[in-house]
């Protein structure tokens, strides 16, 4: 009778989560956000419970934290981008609309302007599109807060109700499954946040002194890059030296081009995540740009998080059940000693 209520149960919360999965479609990416960040700031929650703090003002510190957290995170980045839009097209606009490009007697022209064109449209839609999105992201912000708090305030009713569903027997696997969703959390929030963060610090000391007319900006799209494993900041230290190429600037082009290669897109990787490897995951760097790549292709910005989430608790799997077999099947068992009848 246990069994069968154990089942029915377990079918019931599949089924009631699939379809919050439906009718929350629109705010999904904020409902998976929060769970996660929940999960990353759950001991900071029990670190002010432990030292006599209520928990309800221990759950309003940690939510603060990821409100403001999540603000920092965005609100840079969009308004960088609307209120220095004109100095992004200026800098495009610089670029001559034909480039000669002569090579061993070779002569030729690449025509820029088309190029040009559709760069500086580009920027003036993302602007505009950022503008009439900040009424939602606000909203959707508010919506974030409200999750955080209630996830931190009862943070064992998921645990309870897993559980409660999984036979006594089974119990290891969602701890273990449970202990690499945070590994991999981790290393993807404290561990990015904190390399994202050497890498704004960096590129802008850089990019302000190299001349460049909104280092501020550069800096903060720098810091965003960092979040794309194997590419990051690279990128932009490449367009960057394209374009100074293209506007004749020969000189800093090859001075952002070294700097911005060593300083910007290495240091922070050589140093900042080296120092704090051991928060990562137990995941290798292709593995992780497979599940970014992909997760961003398949479900949108959310994918950043859920992409490598997947990916890792996959591997988790995979380990568990190759332990399984070696349980099952020991070396140097029965009929493997080389004794004759064994």
């Amino acid at each position: 009778m246990v069994l069968k209520r154990r089942r029915l149960l377990g079918t019931l919360l599949v089924a009631l989560a699939a379809l919050a999965a439906v009718v929350l479609a629109e705010v999904l990416r904020t409902v998976v956000f929060a769970v996660t960040v929940a999960y990353v700031l759950y001991p900071v929650r029990q670190l002010f419970v432990e030292r006599g703090v209520s928990r309800r003002i221990a759950c309003v510190v940690a939510t603060g934290v990821a409100f403001a957290g999540a603000t920092l995170l965005v609100a840079p980045l969009l308004y960088s981008l609307y209120r220095r839009r004109s100095d992004l097209i200026d800098l495009v606009g610089r670029i001559p609309d034909v480039v000669p490009i002569s090579a061993g007697g070779f002569e030729t022209t690449v025509e820029i302007a088309p190029f040009v064109a559709a760069a500086e449209t580009w920027i003036r839609q993302v602007a505009l599109a950022v503008a009439s999105a900040a009424p939602v992201l606000v909203l959707e912000l508010v919506v974030f807060t409200f999750l955080v708090y209630g996830i931190l305030y009862r943070p064992g009713a998921v645990g309870a109700a897993v559980f409660g569903v999984v036979p006594a027997e089974y119990h290891d696997i969602p701890e273990r499954l449970h202990r690499r969703t945070r590994e991999t959390l981790y290393s993807i929030y404290v561990l990015q946040a904190a390399t994202a963060a050497g890498t704004f610090a960096l590129a802008f000391a850089v990019f302000w002194a190299l001349g460049y007319g909104s280092p501020v900006l550069l800096a903060v799209i720098a810091g965003v890059l960092q979040f794309i494993p194997v590419v990051g900041p690279s990128v932009l230290v490449v367009t960057l030296a394209t374009g100074d190429v293209l506007l004749g600037e020969t000189g800093r082009a090859i001075g952002v081009l070294v700097l911005g290669l060593v300083v910007v897109s290495f240091v922070p990787d050589a140093v900042i995540r080296t120092r704090l490897a051991g928060w990562t995951g137990k995941i290798s760097p292709g593995l992780y740009f497979v599940g970014f790549v992909g997760g961003i292709l398949t479900v949108g910005a959310v994918g950043i998080i859920v992409g490598p989430l997947v990916v890792s608790l996959l591997l988790e799997v995979i380990d568990m059940l190759s332990e399984d077999d070696t349980a099952a099947d020991p070396v140097g068992g029965p009929g493997d000693s080389g004794e004759p009848g064994a």
